[in-house]
């Protein structure tokens, strides 16, 4: 099954990925992709979706679907994915080989740690086949 980025949401002060599952009268229901507990986050959650954050490149913005695929790239090639507690250096020198042109004035060690904990959790609860914006045009449109 495809994961769709728009659905997957990151809540600021929470660890972990969450899936929107409804509106609720104030907020959001949504489950833990780990644990599959619901939680709802009023309308003071910092909440953003996958599909909204990118990465900033010396040629623009390059957003998370595409950092994700170019990450399994990497790893399907025999390189070892770092987790977000490992070396510095070694998170770095992965980013270098994934993403060849991210901006290193913009995109500190700090983001790379949080996109490596999100790739970890998407790795083990979906899948790195995702809804395209076509894809997710043509549902809306169907509905």
């Amino acid at each position: 099954m495809k994961t769709d980025l728009a659905k997957i949401l990151s809540v600021s002060g929470q660890h972990g990925l969450y899936l929107y599952l409804a509106q609720a009268r104030n907020g959001a229901i949504a489950e833990s992709l780990s644990d599959k507990k619901r939680t709802v986050f009023d309308t003071h959650s910092k909440v953003s979706t996958l599909n909204d954050i990118a990465i900033f490149t010396s040629e623009g913005e390059v957003r998370l679907a595409e950092v994700f695929t170019a990450m399994k790239k990497e790893a399907d090639s025999g390189k070892e994915v770092p987790t977000s507690k490992s070396d510095s250096n070694a998170i770095k020198a992965f980013f270098a080989a994934a993403i060849p042109n991210y901006d290193e004035d913009r995109f500190y060690v700090s983001h790379m740690k949080k996109v490596l904990d999100w790739y970890g959790e998407l790795e083990k609860y979906a899948s790195f086949d995702f809804v395209t914006d076509e894809e997710r045009e043509k549902q809306v449109e169907e509905a």
